[in-house]
């Protein structure tokens, strides 16, 4: 029997206000905020990992957070090699882990982040990109099907 798991429309609304406040503080170029978001998004991952209680979680999120880091070292040295060096990282709040749905909402708004600032990336990027969408995605399922 399959289990769904759904934020309520309120969870949902207060983690997209929260993500928009913190990306309102970026205020830089695309690449900026996006490169800010990933590195953001392997140490969050790592603290979920470290504090569920529950196994499939944790081996999920593990495999976020150790194949993130050369997906986003690629995507970012590939954006360097033809433009200026990125020196506009955010440093973003940190989050405990409360559910399982918090952080799936968490890689769903990711998702979300990612697709929208990569939108008008070359498609040398958009490559890159593409891989770290399907890590998200694989993420996701894995949180959502498996346990």
């Amino acid at each position: 029997m399959k289990k769904t798991v759904t934020l309520t429309e309120k969870e949902l609304e207060n983690l997209l206000k929260r993500k928009l406040r913190e990306q309102e503080e970026l205020n830089g170029a695309p690449m900026d905020e996006l490169a800010s978001r990933l590195v953001h998004s392997q140490t969050q991952a790592h603290i979920f990992h470290l504090q569920t209680g529950s196994y499939a979680e944790h081996k999920a999120l593990q495999g976020y957070y150790e194949n993130i880091d050369d997906l986003m070292d690629s995507l970012i040295e590939s954006y360097q090699g033809e433009n200026d060096i990125i020196k506009n990282y955010k440093s973003l709040p940190m989050d405990n882990y409360d559910s399982k749905e918090q952080v799936i909402g968490y890689f769903e708004v990711l998702m979300g982040m990612v697709r929208e600032l990569s939108e008008d990336f070359p498609s040398y990027l958009k490559n890159i990109v593409d891989e770290i969408e399907v890590l998200i995605n694989s993420t996701l399922y894995k949180l959502k099907r498996l346990s």
